[in-house]
């Protein structure tokens, strides 16, 4: 139990703030500030989770590890790494728990590998831990049963082993009831006990040597911070970029390159419900964002596998680019609802997303920024993936003038602003890889598009009553993803700036921001918007009032970080799925650009 007033009570649905994340390029794992792991799909991020009790309270299975009696916590994530040790603090003693997903010796295990260290640090701590698998949300009966090399779960076709050293294994229940594995043990002064949960789909399952696991937690250690030595930021709020990048590298999918939008699925943006969606998904928005971030990182690997996965997933799937993809770059519609009453009892718990199948302009400018911010960078475009943006950029020049869904998924088809934005930039960004010789063509369509596009825009989607860019023509109505063309380049001037002012009158609670007219009867603030106003600040030359904006927002993650979907401007409290890719590629943007503005300022 608890003694902290500031941590998460013991009770069912904890704040989403309370939790941790750790990660090994396939899946991730929520820990709770109790050392519960409340979500952890296995072996792959998108997978039915064996252990979902974020959802499913009763039946959704967790990994349990806590002190006896009160305690109080203090946690970290260990420098430059997402290996998270929490300190527990109890009358008798004290014993620090270090979690890891574990990597191998030439990288990321074809298994997963959950490895908890417990060493006694002071006097002695009672300790008890319990397995309890899950019904995969509602698809699965589990079962334990024991083998000559301990107790094995089977989930459907997952198999979990569970092993340790020194930690007090006991048999599962009687049989009949072998629904998980538990143990108790005592630490002291100097002493060291390990519980290793491995994990596979479909396949044999190695079981692991607890010994091994041990070192395989340093090994993880070091290969975190030996990809952290790869970052060459050392500008503003530098550990919160740090950290969002290093969050960012947990929702990279190793396998194919792809970058999932969040690591959960169906938590809630708001408490009325409805808007449960699943994350695990790969957008185009949210690849584009993170190669032109990680570019200006000097990151060389991830940028380059996620352009080659993008360009290979339109190819073989075209000739138009989707929304979002599967990770594995394949388009993915279909939706499940799952029996399982979610957190907090809000429903539903859904698997996969109905927005595939809308046109949303915006994608082809995401697409373009992509291979753009590669070229910069220095690199090279293939000539399939060349030729394959030239198509593009004469689709643009027709599609343009068509109304589409818009970033925010609208189920109303409308020429949104911020789409034709979108397609401004996707012609500019053609422009300048034809001028590099990236790719073929001339030009010329592009670019005379390009201003005709500025123009409509120019005439259409301007109030000069609001003094801002509205949501679509004939519209009072604003919108925050406007103020992601400031950066793109579109507009940096008088109207950008009148409207920043506009959206903050109309859109903001606080520093937080709404997505657009509206929604805050539906939904809490979204917690990329306020990133993005502090980005568009700088972009129109209010570099301080930019900054005094970050200084605050850098803020609003939790103990160790993590950002969310949204926020309730209220409270503070978490919605909406997390670990948030956009919400850290927004925080990580902010900060280059208001570095980069004040840079140019200074020359």
């Amino acid at each position: 139990m608890i003694s902290d007033p500031n941590s998460a009570p013991d009770a069912a649905g904890e704040p989403l703030d309370s939790y941790a994340a750790i990660g090994d390029g396939r899946t991730i794992a929520l820990i709770g500030r109790r050392g519960q792991i409340d979500w952890l799909p296995v072996p792959d991020i998108a997978a039915e989770p064996v252990f979902a009790r974020l959802l499913d309270d009763d039946a959704g299975g967790c990994i349990e590890l806590e002190p006896e009696g009160e305690y109080r916590i203090r946690r970290r994530y260990l420098p430059g790494t997402n290996v998270l040790e929490t300190t527990f603090t109890t009358a008798n003693g004290v014993a620090r728990v270090t979690d890891a997903l574990v990597v191998g010796v030439a990288g990321r295990l074809p298994w997963c590998e959950l490895a908890r260290r417990v060493e006694g640090v002071r006097g002695h701590v009672e300790f008890s831990w319990r397995v309890q698998p899950g019904t995969m949300l509602g698809t699965v009966s589990p079962w334990v049963e024991m083998t000559e090399r301990g107790a094995v779960i089977r989930c459907g076709d997952v198999t979990v082993g569970v092993v340790g050293a020194d930690h007090g294994a006991e048999d599962p229940e009687p049989a009949g009831t072998r629904v998980a594995v538990r143990g108790a043990f005592r630490t002291s002064t100097g002493s060291r006990h390990m519980l290793v949960v491995a994990a596979t789909h479909d396949e044999p399952l190695r079981v692991p040597d607890p010994a091994k696991v041990d070192e395989g937690i340093d090994r993880t250690v070091a290969s975190w911070r030996m990809w952290s030595k790869e970052f060459s930021y050392d500008g503003p709020w530098a550990p919160a970029v740090h950290r969002s990048a290093l969050a960012l590298k947990l929702l990279i999918y190793a396998p194919s390159g792809a970058i999932v939008a969040a690591a959960t699925t169906s938590l809630p943006e708001t408490g009325r419900g409805g808007k449960n969606w699943d994350y695990r998904l790969a957008w185009v928005r949210d690849l584009a964002y993170t190669v032109h971030s990680l570019v200006r990182f000097g990151l060389r690997e991830e940028t380059h596998a996620a352009l080659s996965w993008l360009s290979r997933a339109i190819r073989r799937h075209g000739p138009d680019p989707f929304v979002f993809y599967g990770l594995d770059g394949a388009p993915t519609s279909v939706v499940h609802r799952r029996e399982a009453p979610g957190w907090r009892g809000i429903g539903p718990v859904v698997v996969g997303n109905p927005a595939q199948g809308q046109l949303q302009l915006g994608v082809y400018g995401d697409v373009f920024q992509v291979c753009r911010s590669y070229v910069d960078a220095g690199n090279i475009l293939d000539r399939a993936t060349g030729r394959l943006l030239a198509v593009l950029a004469d689709k643009v020049c027709d599609l343009w003038r068509s109304p589409d869904s818009g970033m925010w998924e609208l189920p109303e088809e409308r020429h949104y602003t911020s789409s034709k934005m979108g397609c401004w930039q996707a012609l500019n960004d053609a422009v300048h890889l034809c001028e590099r010789g990236q790719v073929p063509g001339t030009g010329e369509r592009w670019a005379a598009e390009r201003e005709r596009i500025r123009e409509w825009i120019g005439a259409h989607c301007w109030d000069e009553d609001l003094g801002s860019y509205v949501m679509a023509p004939g519209s009072a109505d604003l919108d925050a993803s406007v103020l992601l063309h400031a950066p793109s380049g579109f507009d940096r001037g008088e109207r950008m700036a009148r409207t920043i002012d506009a959206i903050t009158r109309g859109l903001a609670d606080g520093d937080l921001v709404y997505r657009y007219s509206g929604v805050a009867q539906e939904e809490h603030t979204f917690v990329a918007c306020a990133f993005w106003r502090a980005s568009a600040l700088a972009c129109v030359g209010r570099v301080e009032e930019a900054t005094r904006l970050m200084d605050r927002l850098v803020e609003r993650g939790n103990d160790v970080g993590i950002l969310p979907e949204m926020i309730d401007a209220d409270d503070g409290a978490f919605w909406g799925n997390l670990p948030q890719a956009l919400s850290h590629l927004a925080l990580i943007s902010a900060a280059l650009t208001i570095r980069d503005v004040e840079d140019e300022a200074r020359s």
